[in-house]
């Protein structure tokens, strides 16, 4: 006979009506305090539709500058993100507070800590002062920052690791080296390459405002349409943003399905 199994019980959610209604309280008097209620400010979003009607029909002339400018933006989004999953492995490793004691583990993540509050974008602009103007200083600025992030991700997982079987590999001395290569990466490499992805969509994202501060790509040309008040070439810069986020995270998601399991 097969053993009945015991319905689970229901389990509470997260946040009690007391807690959602606080929230909800608190968001509504931000918004007052930001001006949302503001009448002045409500009436200024009627000339939300003029706006989107100046963006009608989508110029298709700058299509194949714009494409190719997409495509440098996702050049520096890749090349960015490479660079940081090559130096967030071995910063996640020597912050991983089950392989290496506090003071080697406290420093770093506070270095990870400190790099990962600059925004992006102002990474992007310390390099572009610092190596001039065009994507180099784009890939910089995107390694940069996705070090940061990334490291706290990846030590994080590699916490996680089974103790038990890290206290094994100690038993037969294998050695430090030996236990985050057969030990810690094995046992987290699903999450690495998953969150590697996860990190190459964000920059993707990002790096097209990176151009805003002459890092190069596709957000070059957004701004020069803003200030020009060109709006229906923004809006084909807008669609071909679209379409490459939308293409790129289609991959992402058919890697995903073959290389990590449900």
């Amino acid at each position: 006979m097969r053993a009945r199994t015991l319905p689970r019980p229901p389990q509470r959610p997260p946040f009690g009506l007391l807690t959602q209604l606080l929230l909800a309280l608190i968001t509504l008097a931000l918004l007052f305090r930001f001006g949302a209620f503001d009448p002045s400010v409500i009436s200024r979003l009627g000339n939300l539709p003029a706006f989107v009607a100046e963006m009608l029909p989508p110029d298709p002339r700058p299509m194949p500058t714009l494409v190719l400018s997409m495509l440098e933006t996702v050049m520096i989004a890749f090349a960015g993100t490479t660079i940081a999953v090559a130096f967030s492995v071995p910063l996640a490793l020597l912050s991983t507070r089950s392989l290496f004691g506090p003071q080697v583990t406290v420093p770093l993540r506070f270095l990870l800590s400190a790099i990962r509050t600059v925004p992006a974008i102002i990474w992007a602009l310390i390099f572009v002062v610092t190596v001039g103007f065009g994507p180099l200083a784009g890939v910089l600025g995107t390694a940069m920052y996705s070090t940061g992030y990334l490291s706290k991700l990846l030590y994080e997982a590699f916490d996680a690791v089974d103790r038990e079987v890290l206290e094994a590999a100690r038993v037969m001395r294998v050695g430090k080296l030996a236990e985050m290569r057969y030990v810690v990466i094995p046992e987290a490499a699903n999450y690495i390459l998953s969150q590697s992805l996860f990190m190459f969509e964000y920059n993707v994202r990002a790096s097209a405002i990176l151009g805003l501060v002459g890092a190069g790509g596709i957000g070059f040309y957004i701004l020069s349409y803003i200030q020009v008040l060109d709006y229906r070439s923004l809006s084909t810069a807008l669609l071909v943003l679209l379409a490459f986020v939308l293409g790129i995270d289609f991959v992402s998601s058919r890697v995903r399905r073959r290389f990590l399991p449900d």
